[in-house]
């Protein structure tokens, strides 16, 4: 079993993801591409201590990369849109921006 800390790596802090977070009380994470939705919404109650709705998931392929004649990729990722229950406090991950 792993750890909540595991399953999710960091936030995405974008313009998108902030902009759902007001509106739709849904947080974004990038989580380990192996997690399943029911991995995805324990790891937020354990981490965040909230009551989560749902949890809808997209995988994305890791870019081409290159450093002169050197081409590689970047590692495929998943992101993980988790929505929480109405009257739930939303979390503060993204202060000062």
């Amino acid at each position: 079993m792993k750890s909540a800390y595991q399953i999710i790596r960091r936030p995405v802090i974008t313009e998108k993801g902030l902009g759902i977070k007001e509106t739709q009380n849904t947080l974004v994470f990038q989580v380990s591409p192996h997690a399943t939705k029911t991995e995805i919404k324990e790891a937020v109650q354990t981490v965040f201590k909230v009551k989560v709705l749902s949890v809808h998931t997209a995988n994305y392929p890791g870019k081409e990369r290159r450093r002169g004649k050197f081409a590689g990729y970047r590692p495929d990722w998943k992101k993980a849109y988790v929505r929480l229950r109405a009257g739930e406090k939303m979390p503060e991950y993204a202060q000062n921006l």
